[in-house]
Parts: C-alpha cells; sequence; structure tokens
C-alpha cells in the first residue's frame, strides 16, 4: 500500500520519480509552479513542449488531461507530468475536471512505472479554486491510488505555503481510514 504524505516546500527540490507540473495549456512555461518548474528543468523542456504542440497539441493541452516530458536539469527526478486545472475565473466550474487532473497525472505517472511523485494544488492559486476543495479531490483520487495493486508507493503533496499545508492536512484528516 501507499503513503499519502503533505509538505511545504518547492516541487522542484523534490526527489521523487515524478513531479506534476500545474501548467497552463501552452505547455511554454508561465508563473508559479510553471514558471519555477520550466526555469529549474531548463531549455530543454520548452523545445520538448514547443514539439509537442507542432505535432500532438497544436491547440494546446486541454484542462483535466496530462501528457508527461523528460525532466532535464531536474537530476533528481525522471519524469515531468503535465497537467492543465480548470480556471474558475474563466468560468471553468466543474470539479470533475479538476478531479480528472489529479486521476491522470496518477494514471500517467503509474504508466511509467513511477513509485513516488510530487503534486502540487492543481487550480488553487491564480485559478481560483479554493485550496480545501482541491485537498479533498486530491485526498480522494490519491486514497484511490494507494489502494490499487501496482499502485504509486509514495504520493507527496508539495503545497507552496504553511496555511495552505494546514488546509490540506485538515483534508486528509476528513477522509476514512
Amino acid at each position: 500500500m501507499g503513503r499519502i504524505e503533505i509538505v511545504e516546500g518547492d516541487i522542484t527540490k523534490e526527489k521523487v520519480d515524478v513531479i506534476v507540473n500545474a501548467a497552463n495549456s501552452s505547455l511554454l512555461g508561465g508563473g508559479g509552479v510553471d514558471g519555477a518548474i520550466h526555469r529549474a528543468a531548463g531549455p530543454g523542456l520548452l523545445e520538448e513542449c514547443k514539439d509537442l504542440r507542432s505535432s500532438t497539441l497544436p491547440d494546446g493541452l486541454p484542462p483535466g488531461d496530462a501528457i508527461a516530458t523528460r525532466a532535464y536539469n531536474l537530476k533528481k527526478v525522471k519524469w515531468i507530468v503535465h497537467t492543465v486545472g480548470p480556471n474558475r475565473h474563466a468560468g471553468e466550474t466543474d470539479p470533475e475536471v479538476l478531479r480528472r487532473c489529479f486521476a491522470n497525472s496518477l494514471s500517467l505517472a503509474r504508466g511509467l512505472r513511477s513509485h513516488s511523485i510530487a503534486i502540487p494544488a492543481i487550480g488553487a492559486g491564480v485559478y481560483g479554486w479554493d485550496h480545501l476543495e482541491v485537498a479533498r479531490i486530491a485526498m480522494a483520487e490519491a486514497d484511490m491510488e494507494k489502494h490499487k495493486r501496482g499502485g504509486i508507493e509514495k504520493i507527496r503533496f508539495v503545497l507552496f505555503s504553511h496555511d495552505a499545508k494546514e488546509t490540506w492536512i485538515d483534508a486528509r484528516m476528513e477522509m476514512p481510514d
């Protein structure tokens, strides 16, 4: 069985098989977690994302979907899984799309034979989702993953602030054992 961890920190410093990027649909970098991952991974990541845009994703990555790239300069990581959260400020308010971000990221990481994954608060922050709602959705998906045969052994949620971490811990405490 897998374990779920909640920490405050910088996702680019994690030593895991996969980190999840809360990407924008262009996949070409941006602010927040997306910008930090692109800066840390270096120019190779941007080039691979440009290749994806010119081939399989000409319209960008749709909200809820996930795609993997190499990790480049993130030497402690094997893969980056990119997912696009729904933007509440743009009227994207369906929690099912947010759930798919977590489910598809975990499924893709499992398909890459990953044993550990670090995930940010997808959708919280600039996309306007409440941390508690995001945490509840994420915890439900992580809880299902940890019970799957061959599932990911360590799911680590990496939050950017103490308050966010405490909110996620509260959500975890709500989950049944």
